[in-house]
């Protein structure tokens, strides 16, 4: 099953959710990028509220988090904006909390993954110790300075439990616009469901640099190698008009898998 919904609800998520599955989507991402600031009452709210959508809900947790800092007061910051993250989203039904880990900061990448693998393992450890029904998603990055190959998650989802998140914009970014979907796609097929961002992206030698308004043909070549591999996959959209490209997604899946029965 392939499920499409956009990163964000075009407005609050409470006012809007009705509009979002009207349209078609069965799924959408809450984005606390700039800090947690749902609040509990609110979160159990859209909960309630998508008892009736049934829409895969998920969150972004704030962009400022380093779980590999070299400063003890930010990795704790970090863990806590993650937790407060995954507080409102276990209230709201949502499946995953995405975040970027952390950086390498110049150091070697075995060192970093480990210290990262043992914030991951803390934080799961509170999650469990309270309760919440949510799951871990560190994303791939678009960036060769930070933590987050796809290689480096598959591992720890391995070695920690936690799911991940399949950025293949950031990918394609962080690869200076290679992307090899079959050797992905082997990758990604005996990890069973594959929550994921989708966008176009703008990049340097350094990385991502932006989001971008996606293009068609980019769409249906990822779907295109979903449906090849038999992925059950969930895609959020994070384009700068997200709910636009997630209608035009739609429309292009369902061609798609028209001509596929034809």
């Amino acid at each position: 099953m392939i499920r499409i919904g956009p990163a964000g609800f075009g407005g609050s998520p409470i006012e809007n959710i009705e509009h979002i599955a009207e349209l078609g989507f069965t799924a959408a991402e809450v984005e606390f990028t700039y800090g947690v600031r749902m609040k509990k009452e609110d979160a159990k709210r859209l909960g309630e509220l998508n008892k009736k959508h049934r829409l895969m809900l998920s969150i972004h947790a704030p962009y400022y988090i380093n779980l590999a800092s070299k400063e003890k007061e930010k990795i704790e910051a970090s863990k806590k904006r993650i937790l407060d993250s995954c507080q409102r989203g276990s209230l709201m039904g949502a499946k995953y909390v995405v975040f970027h880990a952390g950086f390498y900061m110049g150091r070697d990448q075995e060192e970093v993954f480990q210290i990262i693998k043992q914030e991951i393992i803390s934080i799961k450890d509170k999650i469990k110790k309270n309760n919440w029904n949510i799951k871990l998603a560190p994303e791939t990055t678009g960036k060769a300075s930070q933590f987050g190959d796809i290689d480096e998650l598959i591992r720890m989802k391995k070695e920690t439990g936690c799911h991940i998140c399949i950025d293949f914009a950031h990918i394609k970014a962080r690869n200076q616009g290679d992307i090899d979907y079959d050797d992905i796609m082997k990758k990604l097929k005996p990890l069973g469901h594959i929550h994921a961002h989708f966008s176009g992206i703008e990049w340097t030698s350094k990385g991502e640099r932006r989001h971008l308004i996606t293009p068609e043909k980019d769409i249906k070549e990822l779907l295109s190698y979903l449906l090849k591999y038999k992925i059950d996959a969930t895609i959020i959209n994070e384009s700068p008009d997200s709910v636009e490209d997630c209608l035009k997604t739609l429309r292009i899946l369902q061609d798609i898998r028209m001509k596929l029965i034809q």
